[in-house]
């Protein structure tokens, strides 16, 4: 493997700068994963206040796959019928990810997903290519892996972890590819981080709320409603997380997302945080999400769409 082009400290600090203005975004997505992913596909599409130029299929494993591998498939076909119901052509714009997990912190898993990272990524352009990443970060990682250069290139913003307070880190997107989620924490790509646990977990809706604000939007509307309705066996008194939003909240606007610059934290093998190592390079860490801003947001993107 190549060594890490880390970005020099002045260039990561400049990226971690939260975003100004309409920025070109690719999203990885585990679409298939549960249902949060397709309202973040959806929000990324109608988001006109950044530049959606490649959506990636990630792998993931639950008891909706029966592998990595199926699951990166379930994904794509999810992220081709989200299209679908948009009327937007998934040519040269969506791609299947990487068919499993990383076997070692440096084997790579190529993809088409991954070849396209790494090609947008060494386009000329003024600023930096954001990768918002909302699930396991393999195809990412292993972009990194196979062209280090690429990371004084771009900004990850990963939905995923807890906050490095949290006694461990057994969140969905890390543990389900841990070296990956290692080699992202440790490479210094400029990073911004979005953990689950008290902070994007303020992204919570109910099914009055869908049934107010996005039944009746148009075909896309009318799915995002009915995979939220057949989520829950008993809505009653209760309320669903859509994390994943809070990635394209960050794009349309940073100041609905408060952060801090940290030392890139430690991950250890049993996916808890170690010790603070203040000599690590800095990442970007959320610690609020404002949940009414970013869900009105996506309301009346929905509600525009139609009229």
């Amino acid at each position: 493997m190549q060594p890490f082009a880390y970005p020099t400290e002045d260039e990561r600090l400049r990226l971690l700068e939260p975003p100004q203005g309409r920025m070109p975004i690719v999203l990885d997505t585990d679409t298939y994963n549960e249902i949060d992913d397709q309202f973040a596909l959806v929000y990324a599409l109608l988001a006109d206040d950044a530049d959606l130029q490649a959506v990636y299929a990630a792998p993931f494993f639950n008891n909706r796959s029966t592998g990595a591998g199926d699951g990166m498939e379930k994904s794509y076909d999810e992220i081709l019928r989200i299209l679908s119901f948009m009327e937007r052509d998934a040519e040269g714009f969506a791609f299947r990810g990487s068919a499993s997990f990383m076997p070692a912190m440096d084997q790579p898993v190529r993809s088409p997903a991954v070849d396209d990272l790494i090609a947008r990524a060494k386009e000329e352009r003024d600023g930096p290519l954001y990768v918002l990443a909302i699930g396991a970060i393999t195809n990412v990682a292993s972009a990194l892996l196979l062209e280090p250069e690429i990371a004084s290139r771009i900004v990850v913003v990963w939905l995923g972890g807890h906050p490095t307070f949290w006694p461990h880190t057994r969140e969905f997107n890390f543990a389900g590819d841990p070296l990956a989620s290692r080699v992202v924490l440790d490479c210094g790509v400029p990073l911004v981080m979005l953990p689950c646990a008290l902070v994007t977990e303020q992204l919570r809706t109910t099914l009055s709320e869908m049934e107010r604000y996005v039944k009746g939007q148009g075909a896309v509307g009318d799915y995002l409603y009915s995979i939220y309705e057949d989520y829950l066996d008993d809505h009653y008194a209760r309320s669903k997380v859509i994390w994943d939003i809070s990635a394209v909240g960050y794009m349309v606007n940073p100041e609905w997302v408060t952060s801090d610059l940290v030392p890139s934290p430690v991950l250890e093998d049993d996916i808890t945080w170690g010790s603070e190592d203040t000599s690590r390079h800095p990442i970007r860490m959320a610690r609020h999400v404002n949940r009414d801003a970013i869900f009105g947001d996506l309301f009346r993107k929905l509600e525009r769409a139609q009229g």
